[in-house]
């Protein structure tokens, strides 16, 4: 069955979900500002909305829109900017 996860007060929420490429998860961010850490590769599609990411070992964010996706490396923390909702697809390797 789903398990549901709720983050950041509610306003990070996800039903976590076996897909053809492994475990995932699909999810929704409210507008905010959050600190993610990783227990492996995460590899995040934005669906709709926008995030600006700030990877670990940079200064810098990077915007990734709808159809946009990125990679995280294992054992880390990542800076996440929601400025509207949006909603997300996450692989875990």
């Amino acid at each position: 069955m789903f398990k549901t996860n709720e983050y950041f007060d509610g306003k990070v929420k996800s039903i976590a979900f076996t897909s053809e490429d492994g475990p995932a998860t699909i999810g929704v961010m409210a507008v905010g500002e959050y600190e993610f850490g990783t227990g492996s590769v995460e590899i995040m599609s934005v669906v709709s909305g926008s995030m600006d990411i700030k990877l670990p070992e940079t200064d810098t964010w990077q915007t990734f829109t709808a159809g946009e996706s990125f990679e995280v490396a294992k054992d880390v923390k990542f800076g996440v900017r929601i400025t509207q909702e949006t909603s997300y697809i996450c692989l875990y390797k």
